[in-house]
């Protein structure tokens, strides 16, 4: 099996799932991609990666997960 950046895997998923396959809208491939680009800012934060080095094992549920809170 030969590796795919994450880069390439999020184009491919706009250009054939979203846009050929599911025919999406503009506004929500809009969406998506305003999703998509808060994601990988925060990901580049937390890892100390730009985010054209993230790769998919960077974006994990540690983390996605929201921080535990304090007992009340």
């Amino acid at each position: 099996m030969n590796a795919v950046t994450l880069p390439a895997l999020i184009q491919r998923f706009f250009t054939d799932r979203l846009c050929t396959q599911l025919e999406a809208s503009r506004h929500t491939v809009a969406g998506y991609r305003d999703t998509f680009r808060l994601l990988l800012r925060y990901a580049s934060a937390r890892r100390k990666k730009p985010p054209v080095n993230l790769t998919v094992e960077d974006i994990d549920a540690d983390l996605v997960a929201p921080c535990p809170t304090s007992a009340m």
